[in-house]
């Protein structure tokens, strides 16, 4: 039963090369969003939160629908990224790669918030009063001392990539080798007939990556809240 055919490897293979792809991406986005919302007040700073959680709320197949009207050969930005740089986001994986990061970067951010907030605020103001620059104060206080939490928002957008399903069939289509992901293949072997090992195969290893997942963002957690303990 736990021996992975040629399909289920390719699956496989191909969610973590997206989700790999589409979390390093979206970090240094998170990380600049998360400081705006931990550490800024401006205009608009509600509209500009709801919007960047809204996929942690809509149904997927919506953001889905949103990135193929946007990205899509026709779409607004995607027909101007074609005409101009030749990059297609359809029916390959590098939509597969953004439709995973727009689903993982509210998740990301939320968790990296959190773990500024927690940064003593005391401790920036007192590099900037030596002379310290903000940007400066921002990767050698703010960013060594939320680490910990940096790194386990990362591996939860990691496994939220591997896990991303709706937005992606949505935008993407479900093609073998070249969109089709973990879920979506096993979506695809629930619907053929004597599929259900394999489907089963694919579901344990889903449920595995995800609970190695959550323990590692969990030891990340407990490592900052230490680490902030002793400053």
């Amino acid at each position: 039963m736990f021996g992975l055919s040629e399909f289920e490897l390719a699956a496989l293979g191909l969610s973590l090369k997206i989700a790999l792809i589409a979390t390093l991406l979206t970090l240094p986005l998170a990380l600049i969003l998360a400081w705006l919302f931990a550490r800024c007040q401006f205009k608009g700073r509600n509209l500009l939160l709801g919007i960047v959680h809204l996929p942690l709320v809509m149904p997927p197949v919506v953001i889905g629908l949103f990135l193929l009207t946007a990205f899509g050969k026709q779409g607004y930005i995607g027909s101007w990224l074609y005409d101009l740089f030749g990059i297609s986001f359809a029916f390959n994986w590098k939509g597969a790669a953004l439709a995973a990061a727009v689903m993982a970067l509210p998740l990301m951010v939320r968790s990296i918030q959190l773990a500024i907030e927690n940064v003593p605020t005391k401790l920036e103001k007192a590099a900037r009063s030596l002379g310290s620059s903000s940007l400066k104060t921002f990767f050698t206080i703010t960013i060594p001392l939320s680490i910990s939490g940096i790194a386990g928002a990362t591996i939860l957008g990691f496994a939220r990539s591997l896990g991303e399903f709706g937005a992606t069939i949505t935008f993407v289509s479900n093609i073998p080798g070249k969109t089709q992901t973990l879920p979506l293949a096993l979506y695809t072997m629930t619907q053929v007939p004597d599929g259900e090992a394999s489907a089963y195969r694919l579901a344990i290893i889903s449920a595995v990556l995800a609970l190695l997942a959550i323990i590692a963002s969990e030891i990340m957690a407990r490592k900052a809240r230490q680490q902030l303990g002793k400053s």
